[in-house]
């Protein structure tokens, strides 16, 4: 059950509990008014000032950046690395690559994905900070509430930027070619937070931002997905590399939809863009065919690999299926409603397109 249904639920015997005490109360006393007031989920919300208490165990002075990067829950960090996993066990299945490279390539890519996301955070919050502070939800991010200034941000990014040059550094193929490799993310992420500005589509560029990890999680284990053959001065493409991202990445597309619902209204008001504001009651009719296109990606990437029945059972159906639920039960209207299937949405896509290539690769893989 999720926390949505739950609050309303206590909500409601609290009322009728109310209700029942005033009927109750003879004339020679006057009853205290209950004041029914729900929840403030605004800062759970990636409002900026949550203090869960994962975090209260660390010194005070960190909150502020541990809440700047979104460091819990970690829905925004596994985003962030569920594609460079798909990419590390795509690549391994197809170049056979033993457990313990594929183990290695993990962990390197999972700190080159914390470090990206800090810096990426960091960055977005510093452009965002003047609009952040108009929304009710974002206005007490530790930027716009004086937590951190935007100079202390900026040099606090800086050392999340070198984390992330470092862990490229590890990766098999050298620093220098890891870096090329990066670099279409570099410019897309330094555009997002401006692309709300200048188009209603900032959920693709999200979307391509992080779909990109498809490709340097490849990378991780030393297989080049685009390669130029200066003999035929052509670039050579594995087209179940490029099914992956593009569904990848309209994955990420539907889950930043619903998500962007949550500040709707202040974004109409404010004048901010995105697939939100451009749809509004036409979102759900828009995102069910999204859905199916990507569904018909995940199709070809097994097809194109020749992956097996665990595949398409887990990555192709369990995937659709998490993703179709989310869409149908997610209310729109409610922001409560719109971060659940948010924050929780994402395990089930994610875990099952994980589950499926897990499964292909300790049936393939022989280390």
């Amino acid at each position: 059950m999720s926390e949505y249904t739950t609050v309303l639920r206590q909500t409601r015997s609290l009322r009728i509990h109310q209700q029942s005490q005033r009927k109750q109360e003879t004339g020679k006393h006057q009853p205290q008014s209950i004041q029914l007031k729900p929840p403030n989920h605004l800062g759970a919300q990636y409002g900026g000032n949550n203090n869960p208490g994962v975090l209260r165990v660390l010194p005070s002075a960190w909150l502020p950046y541990l809440q700047l990067v979104r460091l819990w829950p970690p829905a925004a960090l596994l985003l962030v690395f569920f594609p460079t996993a798909f990419g590390i066990l795509h690549a391994a299945i197809g170049a056979q690559v033993p457990m313990e490279a594929v183990v290695r390539a993990s962990i390197v890519a999972f700190g080159g994905c914390f470090f990206s996301c800090n810096a990426a955070h960091v960055w977005n919050d510093l452009i965002d900070a003047p609009l952040d502070a108009q929304v009710e939800r974002t206005r007490k991010r530790p930027i716009p509430r004086g937590a951190i200034t935007p100079r202390a941000a900026l040099l606090f990014g800086g050392t999340q930027v070198l984390g992330a040059i470092i862990s490229l550094a590890y990766m098999p193929l050298g620093l220098w070619t890891n870096s090329l490799y990066a670099l279409p993310n570099i410019i897309t992420s330094t555009y997002y937070p401006f692309a709300k500005r200048h188009t209603h589509f900032p959920q693709l560029v999200l979307g391509f931002c992080l779909a990109w990890g498809v490709i340097m999680g490849e990378l991780s284990v030393g297989v080049q997905p685009l390669s130029y053959m200066p003999d035929a001065a052509e670039v050579a493409i594995d087209p179940s590399v490029i099914c992956l991202v593009a569904g990848t990445a309209l994955w990420t597309l539907i889950s930043d939809t619903i998500y962007a619902h949550q500040d709707l209204n202040a974004d109409l008001r404010i004048g901010i863009k995105s697939l939100a504001v451009l749809l509004q009651g036409w979102t759900k009719a828009v995102l069910w065919p999204t859905l199916m296109l990507m569904t018909g990606l995940l199709i070809q990437v097994g097809r194109l690999s020749g992956l097996g029945s665990w595949y398409y059972l887990f990555a192709v159906g369990g995937a659709s299926m998490s993703l179709a639920l989310m869409v149908w039960r997610v209310d729109l209207q409610d922001t409560r409603s719109c971060w659940w299937w948010f924050s929780n949405g994402f395990w089930w896509t994610g875990g099952t397109i994980m589950i499926g290539l897990l499964a292909e690769y300790a049936l393939q893989v022989r280390s």
